[in-house]
């Protein structure tokens, strides 16, 4: 019997959990850091993006005008 976890508000994202919260492939994630559009932290060789830099990355995104 496993025992549920209340769910937990994350402050840092690894690439692959932002790409999965975002629905971006995986390389789209690294190429918007690469490209200084999606901001991150380093500690060593992880890189972790707050949940502040993916609110403020979507919120910047203009809408399609049809």
């Amino acid at each position: 019997m496993s025992t549920a976890l209340a769910p937990v508000d994350q402050l840092l994202y690894t690439p692959e959990e932002a790409a999965v919260v975002l629905r971006f492939g995986r390389s789209t994630i690294y190429e918007l850091m690469a490209a200084g559009d999606l901001k991150y932290v380093k500690r060593g060789r992880s890189r972790r993006i707050r949940r502040s830099d993916l609110e403020a990355y979507v919120n910047r995104l203009e809408p399609i005008s049809n």
